[in-house]
């Protein structure tokens, strides 16, 4: 039997609500999708571009950013600034032949488990039905090119 295949999709989640949504979707036993690799940043705001090409490049099959609802930032304007930069992102990745369904964006408040659940299900089986990203292979253009492996400092 072939084992189907299990995307992984890192999830950059706001501190001050969609990380907590997360956590009380775990509280309240919320089933969604194992598929999710939370990283906690303070705003989403703080999410450079750099950082979702980083994932990708080590392997991840999708990014999911979520933050606070537009305008219950508590840095003001951070998901105006990620909004931006979201769509920005998406334009260059379906340059490079990224599926958009593998970049994500989710508002969702602490109270808003069951939202961040069911978006975390949708993306996993939507990325599922893509099958793995594949980045040398779809970037590079399959050209032989070795992946530089990403030293942390």
């Amino acid at each position: 039997m072939s084992e189907q295949f299990e995307p992984v999709i890192v999830g950059f989640l706001c501190n001050w609500c969609s990380y907590r949504a997360a956590d009380l979707a775990g509280t309240a036993r919320i089933k969604y999708a194992p598929s999710l690799r939370p990283i906690r940043v303070m705003c989403s705001g703080r999410v450079d571009p750099q950082f979702v090409l980083k994932a990708f490049i080590n392997g991840a099959d999708g990014v999911l950013i979520a933050g606070c609802h537009p305008g219950e930032c508590h840095y003001l304007n951070g998901n105006i600034k990620t909004l931006r930069r979201f769509l920005l992102l998406k334009n260059t990745l379906s340059q490079w032949g990224i599926e958009d369904e593998r970049v994500q964006l989710q508002w969702a408040s602490a109270s808003e488990g069951i939202i961040l659940a069911e978006r975390v299900n949708k993306m996993t089986e939507e990325i599922r039905a893509l099958g793995p990203l594949r980045w040398y292979d779809k970037v590079l253009g399959g050209n032989g090119a070795v992946p530089i492996p990403v030293k942390e400092k």
